[in-house]
This record gives C-alpha cells, sequence and structure tokens, in this order.
C-alpha cells in the first residue's frame, strides 16, 4: 500500500514539480495538491495522509495557521521554505512539525526523509513519532542557543549526527568509517563534505560569539572563544546532553 501525500505550496511550479517527483517513485502517491492553506486542510481532512509537505508563506492561511489547525494527528508534516531562520525552525518544531527544510532542497532525500520519519513498526508509531518530533525540537533549540543557523548544510549533517550518535553511542569512535559515511549515503553525497560542512557549521556558531550560551546550556565553562571543538567532541558534547535529559 502507497504511501500518501499532500503538497501545499503557493509556488505552482514547484509544487508541481514534486508532484512529478512523486509520480516516478513507487510507494508514493499524492493524493491532494493545495495552493493555499485553507486548500491544504481541507484535503488533509479529506485524505488523511500518511505526510503533508507544507510551505510558510501562503495565502488566505499560512502554514503555521495550518499546524495549528490540524486535528489529524496521524499526518507527519515537513515544513520547507525559505525562510530558514532560527525562529521559524524553532517556531515550526513547537507547533508539530516532525521537520524542516530549507529551500531549495535535493527532492531525492524526501523518501528518505519519510522511511525516517515513519516508525517500521505500526504499533510503535505514535510512541516512536513523539520521540522523533521531542528530539528533533531539543535538538533545533540547542542549535538555535549556541548560533547555527538551518539554512546550511551542517546543520543538516550535525544534526543527524547527533541523532545518530544518541542511537549508538560506540558510533562516536569511528567517526570516519561509521557516522560520516551513514550520513553521506542518507543524503546523496560525500563523507568528506560531511565533514566539511558540519566543521562549517561549528565555525559559524564560534563566529557568532554565542560561546557563553554553550557554557550556559552545560552550566560549566566548557569552551573559551579561543577554543573550538573536533566535530566529534562537538556532536559527543550535545549527545551526551541529551541523553542525561532522556535518562
Amino acid at each position: 500500500m502507497p504511501k500518501t501525500l499532500i503538497i501545499a505550496d503557493d509556488n505552482i511550479a514547484l509544487a508541481d514539480s514534486l508532484k512529478q517527483f512523486f509520480l516516478q517513485k513507487e510507494g508514493y502517491e499524492v493524493v491532494g495538491v493545495a495552493q493555499n492553506g485553507v486548500k491544504a486542510l481541507e484535503l488533509v481532512d479529506e485524505f488523511k495522509p500518511d505526510f503533508l509537505l507544507l510551505d510558510i508563506v501562503m495565502p488566505e492561511l499560512d502554514g503555521f495557521g495550518v499546524l495549528s489547525a490540524l486535528e489529524n494527528k496521524r499526518t507527519l508534516v515537513v515544513m520547507m521554505s525559505q525562510l530558514a531562520t532560527d525562529g521559524f525552525v524553532q517556531k515550526a518544531m513547537q507547533y508539530g512539525a516532525s521537520y524542516f527544510l530549507a529551500k531549495p532542497f535535493d527532492f531525492e532525500m524526501l523518501p528518505k526523509l519519510f522511511d525516517e520519519l515513519s516508525s517500521p513498526k505500526p504499533a510503535e508509531r505514535p510512541a516512536s513519532q513523539k520521540r522523533n518530533r521531542s528530539l528533533d525540537e531539543k535538538i533545533a533549540n540547542l542549535f538555535i542557543s549556541v548560533g547555527i543557523p538551518a539554512h546550511i548544510k551542517g546543520y543538516q549533517f550535525l544534526r543527524e549526527a547527533i541523532k545518530m550518535t544518541i542511537e549508538t553511542p560506540d558510533i562516536i569512535n569511528s567517526i570516519t568509517k561509521r557516522l560520516y559515511p551513514g550520513i553521506a549515503e542518507r543524503y546523496q553525497t560525500s563523507p568528506s563534505k560531511v565533514e566539511r560542512a558540519i566543521r562549517h557549521a561549528i565555525e559559524v556558531a564560534w563566529s557568532r560569539g554565542k560561546i557563553e550560551n554553550i557554557n550556559n546550556i552545560f552550566g560549566i565553562k566548557v569552551y573559551s572563544p579561543n577554543e573550538k571543538p573536533t566535530n566529534g567532541e562537538f556532536i559527543a558534547l550535545i549527545a551526551d546532553k541529551l541523553l542525561l535529559e532522556s535518562a
């Protein structure tokens, strides 16, 4: 049985391109396309799809209005926008989005993302969704605090690295052999590009001068402005904090 999808975006060309893309993908069915938020709600209510690809800026009702009004909690919402600022990402997660995609993005990553967001075990799906949303929101909030912007590629790679480390803690000891290649496979890129993008994301945080926020998060002086952690150190630090919080 194919996974069902609704696309809500007032950019007609983009919405049509997404629809055509999924027509070529086995296992997916686009059951509706909406150019405004009111129509998106009507389609979700009618079809109760597995996924909703939702733009933020739309006529009649914006993406946040749609998220607030959604009654069908079964549908997983992936927000997509060029407005990939920290505030918009945080707001999207708080309103119940499962993921935030900064436009433009590679269509090929969408099926993998949907597979990841879907629980492989239907009986465990509600708990799994709640757990994933909670973790994504915690990571998003941490990134906002330390000054890592959502629109850079390293944001997504770093996010995946932290989640993988939380799921399999010993993977951090094989960062070049397992962690980077694992992320690269998901995003159809190379391990070296993953490493460089994560390094860039950390450097952006340091250049923004939010080191004090990092120290405040961990309750101790972890770093000074002249000290930048390695990728592995930063990933392990955040993963350990989130693991302790969930214990």
